[in-house]
């Protein structure tokens, strides 16, 4: 498994940042590998489905999201799947001297043959968290 894990402070309330986040479809305005992100199914509760497509080691690839847990202005998560990763995104957020500390988890486990590149996809899934705590971080800061 790889874990990928940033946190992101940003001097807006935590109900902004939080609602902003949790509307999973911004992920095309804040995370550079996404591609697009519609929601399929559900009000944006546990069981809310979103279909991600996404840029990644130069090809696209898409995933299937399902909420897994929403607790307005703590936690968001989300479950991710193909056939070849399962991914486990988790955002907690908190007030931090009058602005909001979000730590965004994402771990990968990878199925099948995409097992063995797991070493060689370690640097660019870096990278691509790298580019997504920018990218989230200057997002927010213009709520």
């Amino acid at each position: 498994m790889i874990t990928i894990e940033r946190v992101i402070t940003v001097d807006r309330p935590v109900e902004a940042v939080f609602g902003y986040l949790a509307d999973f479809e911004t992920t095309t305005e804040w995370d550079p590998g996404t591609v697009r992100t519609v929601r399929v199914e559900g009000d944006g509760g546990p069981g809310t489905k979103y279909r991600n497509t996404s840029s990644f080691a130069g090809r696209e690839t898409e995933l299937e999201y399902v909420v897994q847990q929403l607790e307005p202005g703590r936690i968001f998560q989300l479950r991710g799947e193909n056939k070849t990763v399962t991914a486990l995104d988790t955002m907690t957020f908190r007030a931090a001297g009058g602005g909001t500390e979000v730590t965004y988890r994402a771990e990968f486990e990878f199925k099948g043959m995409t097992r063995l590149a797991q070493p060689l996809l370690k640097g660019q899934l870096k990278k691509l968290g790298d580019e997504a705590e920018q990218g989230m971080h200057d997002a927010l800061q213009k709520l």
